[in-house]
């Protein structure tokens, strides 16, 4: 029974589900990174969570504001150990996680050993209060915490050979670029088109480009880094929406009632596997498509069949003018599920035409052979003839530019 195993039987039990969740990411669980999951006695950083939740993994929320917003969370134990394998940490790194808890910090503090060095950045002076307590609690008393804004510089000249954030970030501030070391590598989970994706980036001249990317989710950055996007609301009960997250205009007034009008599908031929993740697609069809947005939708618009998505936190759309399409739950094509095809459904007055401009970006990333995308990062004031060839986003401080190396 779980409520008799010690925290050490617990600690191994959550081992093994890191490393299996790994293995379904088609990752694997470094020795290192193993070694430090089953040293660091995880409870002692979950605050008031019993010992059963403090070792399941999943995310443990720390700090809500007053509208019931995460502000903190103890990370989910295979996240953090998947952004700590793309860090490729060592012994003797110095590194500088932005986003503290205590629990991260930790583990990079057992991988990179008595050599190395870690500094834990927060904005909350309660987060960096209860972080300090806690290493301390837990024996990490060497680790550095510091309160402040990590938009700017840790220190004047201080470097580092690696940096790990663990906030969802929109932007990249310049910090972060002249804090790395030569050589150094820097893990970021980066919000692009309402899309995060956690980078693994290295320096190559003035630019950072990546070398992995993943998936992720975390809670927003704040200060002055903090940056929100946009909802447009289609419906007002249930809710449904257009998430704008770039800047982006766009004529709500012209898709007022568009939700109302016939649905017209389009099957695409295209499929996928049971269980194969195909979240670069998305980042295709962002870069792609002028008039992408993510649409989203209460639980309540997915039950009522307002709406069919297969994720309702944010799953790809299309406007043009009235028109919205958007790509649907895929359908299976077999009788035992072992693979399924994408869709779309459109709503509007030319609702077929919208439909096949996303079914037709579908099946152009199909056959360009489901390639892996490339981000750079470039000064704010690089020129166009001094970027890459590629998808161009403008950011506060920088240019990223996102591009296809491998497609056919």
């Amino acid at each position: 029974m779980l409520d008799t195993m010690s925290a050490d039987e617990l600690r191994g039990a959550l081992v093994e589900q890191v490393a299996s969740q790994h293995r379904a990411l088609g990752l694997a669980l470094s020795e290192e990174v193993e070694r430090a999951l089953r040293a660091v006695p995880r409870h002692l950083f979950t605050g008031d969570a019993d010992l059963e939740a403090a070792y399941k993994d999943t995310a443990i929320i720390t700090k809500r504001n007053e509208r019931g917003v995460s502000l903190s969370s103890v990370s989910a134990p295979w996240l953090q150990a998947m952004m700590l394998g793309q860090a490729e940490l060592k012994p003797g790194d110095a590194v500088l996680e932005v986003g503290s808890g205590g629990y991260n910090a930790a583990l990079i503090r057992e991988v990179v050993g008595p050599s190395g060095s870690v500094t834990t950045i927060d904005i909350d002076p309660d987060i960096t209060s209860r972080a300090e307590q806690y290493l301390a609690d837990a024996g990490y008393t060497d680790v550095e915490v510091i309160c402040a804004d990590a938009e700017f510089e840790v220190g004047p000249g201080r470097t580092f050979d690696k940096i790990i954030v663990t906030v969802g970030s929109w932007n990249m501030p310049p910090a972060w670029s002249s804090q790395l070391a030569e050589g150094g590598r820097l893990i970021v989970p980066l919000r692009t088109k309402g899309m995060t994706r956690s980078w693994a980036l290295e320096r190559q001249g003035d630019a950072l480009v990546s070398r992995s990317h993943l998936m992720c989710g975390f809670v927003p950055m704040q200060g002055t880094g903090a940056h929100g996007g946009t909802s447009i609301s289609l419906l007002d009960d249930p809710k449904v929406g257009l998430w704008l997250d770039e800047g982006e205009t766009l004529d709500a007034a012209a898709l007022s009632g568009v939700l109302d009008l016939p649905r017209a599908q389009v099957w695409t031929g295209v499929t996928v596997a049971a269980g194969e993740r195909f979240s670069d697609q998305d980042l295709w069809l962002a870069a792609t498509l002028p008039g992408f947005f993510l649409i989203t939708a209460s639980q309540q618009a997915l039950d009522d069949g307002v709406v069919a998505l297969p994720w309702q936190y944010g799953t790809p759309a299309f406007v043009d003018g009235p028109n919205l399409a958007y790509r649907t739950k895929p359908r299976p094509v077999d009788d035992d599920g072992a693979s399924f095809e994408f869709g779309v459904f459109a709503h509007g007055p030319q609702a077929e035409q919208t439909e096949r401009s996303l079914a037709d970006q579908i099946a152009t990333w199909n056959q360009a052979g489901r390639p892996v995308p490339r981000l750079s990062v470039h000064p704010a004031g690089t020129s166009d003839a001094d970027l890459p060839d590629g998808y161009v986003l403008n950011k506060r401080h920088s240019r990223l530019v996102t591009s296809w190396p491998t497609a056919r």
